[in-house]
C-alpha cells in the first residue's frame, strides 16, 4: 500500500494490495490491476519477493510434512518408503532445505539467462532491462506464479519458442515437485529405483500435457481470435504453451477470454488436477487424481486390491484421495454459487475463475477486476485455501491415524 509501490500519486487501496499480495505469496497470478502499468519497480520487486518466498516456503513445508508422515508410519513402512525415496528422515531437514534452494536457484538462473539473451538479441532490449525481464519471468514461471511484466502477458511472444519453451520448462519442473526432481537427479538412468510417487507424477504429467495440447489445439485451431491467424508450427507451440499453463502457472500466449467455452471446460479439468505434490503447483495434485483412476479401474475389473506399478496401494490412501477431491469440489462449487449470486456473469466464466483461484493457476477470462469487492474477497479466500488447504488437510489425514482395536459388523447400501 506504500505510495512508492504504485505509479502516480497516492498508494494502492487495501483490497488491491491484499489481492495482489495474496496472489503473489500463493503463487497464483490473478490480478485486479495491470501489473506492469499499475505498480512501480519497487512494487514489482515486492511482488517477486513474495512469489519466491511463497513458492520456496510451501515447497519446503510440504516436503518436511512428507517426511513427518514417513516418521509416523510403522517401522516396516518407514523403512520401505525411505528406501524408495532415499530419504534420511527428519534429521536431514537441513539438507532437504538446501536441496530445495539449490534446485530453485539453478533452474531460475538457467531460465533467466536464456530469456535475457533472447530479449537482448531478438528484441533489442537494453542489457539491464533484459536481465530484469529474464529474472522476473524465470522466478514467476518456476514458482508457477504467472505474473508477467507485459500487459498482454506473453501474447506478443506466442510463436517465439526461445521465450515460450524456457518458461514452459521452468513451469513443468516446478510443477513436478521437489521429491520427484530430487529422485530424478539421483536415479535418472535407473527407473526401477523410482518411487510410486515419481512414476505417477511423471506419467500423469506427460499424459495431461499431451492430452491438453491436443485438446486445446484442435478446438482452437480455426478460432480467428486465438490460434486461427497463426501458421501451423505457431499453433502447436501456442496450444502446448496453453496446456502447460493450466498446470497452475497462469501465463497466457493467446487471449483466454476469446477462447471457446469448450476449451474453458477442458482447462477447468486440467487446472483442478494441477501438478505434482510438494512443489510449486496447485490443484488436487496428479497423484490424487491417479489414485482415483486406479481405484475406478480396479473396481471395473472386479479386483480386490488396488495395484499400481507392481505395488499394492494402501487403503488409507484411498480414503485420503477421495476426501481431498470431494472437499475440493465442494469448495469450488460453493464459491461459484456465491459468485453467481452477486454478479450477472455467466456460469462458465465464474466457474473458470473459481477453479483458477482454488488451483492457484491465475488464468482468467478477464473478469477478475470487474468483480465486486465481495467477489474479489471470495477469490482471495479461494487462493489461500487452495494453496494451504490441500497440503495441510492431506497431511492432517495422514498424521491423524488412530488404530481401532475392534470392527463393527458389515452392511452394504445399494450403490448406483
Amino acid at each position: 500500500m506504500l505510495p512508492i509501490a504504485k505509479v502516480g500519486p497516492g498508494g494502492a487501496s487495501f483490497l488491491e494490495a491484499l489481492f495482489t499480495a495474496t496472489s503473489s505469496v500463493c503463487v497464483t497470478g490473478l490480478i485486479v490491476v495491470d501489473t506492469p502499468v499499475y505498480w512501480t519497480t519497487f512494487g514489482h520487486v515486492v511482488i517477486l519477493a513474495m512469489i519466491q518466498i511463497g513458492g520456496f516456503g510451501i515447497m519446503t513445508f510440504a516436503s518436511v510434512i512428507g517426511l513427518a508422515v514417513i516418521r509416523r508410519m510403522s517401522l516396516r513402512s518407514r523403512i520401505t518408503t525411505a528406501a524408495e525415496v532415499k530419504s534420511l528422515g527428519l534429521d536431514d531437514v537441513k539438507g532437504l532445505i538446501l536441496g530445495v534452494v539449490r534446485i530453485s536457484l539453478v533452474v531460475e538462473g538457467v531460465v533467466a539467462l536464456l530469456l535475457t539473451i533472447r530479449f537482448i538479441l531478438g528484441y533489442g532490449e537494453p542489457v539491464g532491462r533484459a536481465l530484469w525481464l529474464g529474472v522476473f519471468h524465470s522466478i514467476s514461471s518456476f514458482n508457477n506464479a504467472g505474473f508477467a511484466l507485459f500487459s498482454d502477458s506473453l501474447m506478443s511472444y506466442a510463436t517465439d519458442p526461445f521465450i515460450c519453451l524456457p518458461i514452459a520448462a521452468a513451469i513443468i519442473l516446478g510443477g513436478l515437485g521437489f521429491p520427484v526432481i530430487m529422485q530424478l537427479r539421483k536415479h535418472f538412468r535407473s527407473p526401477l529405483k523410482w518411487s510410486m510417487n515419481t512414476r505417477l507424477v511423471l506419467w500423469g504429467t506427460v499424459i495431461l500435457l499431451a492430452g491438453g495440447t491436443v485438446y486445446i489445439t484442435v478446438l482452437e485451431w480455426n478460432n480467428p481470435a486465438t490460434l486461427g491467424p497463426m501458421e501451423w508450427p505457431g499453433k502447436i507451440l501456442a496450444g502446448f504453451f496453453q496446456s502447460v499453463q493450466t498446470r497452475t502457472a497462469g501465463f497466457n500466449s493467446v487471449d483466454t477470454a476469446a477462447m471457446y467455452p469448450e476449451s474453458w471446460l477442458g482447462m477447468d479439468v486440467l487446472m483442478f488436477i494441477g501438478g505434482g505434490p510438494a512443489g510449486t503447483a496447485g490443484g488436487i495434485k496428479i497423484t490424487t487424481f491417479a489414485v482415483l483412476y486406479f481405484i475406478i479401474l480396479t473396481e471395473i475389473r472386479g479386483q480386490g486390491a488396488v495395484n499400481v506399478f507392481g505395488k499394492r496401494l494402501s487403503r488409507a490412501v484411498h480414503r485420503q484421495a477421495i476426501t481431498v477431491v470431494l472437499l475440493g469440489v465442494a469448495v469450488v462449487m460453493v464459491a461459484t454459487v456465491f459468485l453467481m449470486l452477486i454478479t450477472d456473469l455467466p456460469l462458465d466464466k465464474l466457474q473458470f475463475e473459481a477453479i483458477s483461484a482454488f488451483a492457484t493457476v491465475g488464468m482468467s477470462t478477464g473478469i477478475t477486476a470487474s468483480l465486486p469487492p465481495a467477489g474479489q474477497v471470495a477469490l482471495i479466500l479461494l487462493m489461500f485455501i487452495g494453496r494451504l488447504g490441500p497440503i495441510t488437510f492431506a497431511s492432517a489425514l495422514a498424521l491423524n491415524e488412530r488404530r481401532v482395536v475392534y470392527e463393527l459388523p458389515k452392511e452394504r447400501p445399494i450403490i448406483g
